[in-house]
């Protein structure tokens, strides 16, 4: 079997690389998904769009742990 040149394996390489985004994003479209049908459950009309949206952005900025931490460190006392 011959070798392949240089362009033969970039070639390949590159094809890999473009299966490999497709397999990302179809991951990252499922994930989401599933989140999205969690927040369908929950009475989100509750609050504000833009509260919503701060809220969320905050909680994935400071990240799960510490932001659930956070949440839990900010409710009242009972």
């Amino acid at each position: 079997m011959p070798k392949k040149s240089e362009r033969e394996k970039l070639a390949d390489l590159v094809e890999r690389q473009k299966k490999v985004s497709e397999e990302i994003e179809a991951a990252r479209a499922q994930l989401r998904g599933r989140y999205a049908r969690i927040v369908a459950d929950m009475p989100v009309e509750e609050i504000a769009e833009r509260d919503f949206r701060e809220g969320l952005g905050l909680f994935l900025k400071l990240g799960g742990p510490a932001a659930v931490a956070a949440l839990k460190a900010a409710l009242p006392k009972s």
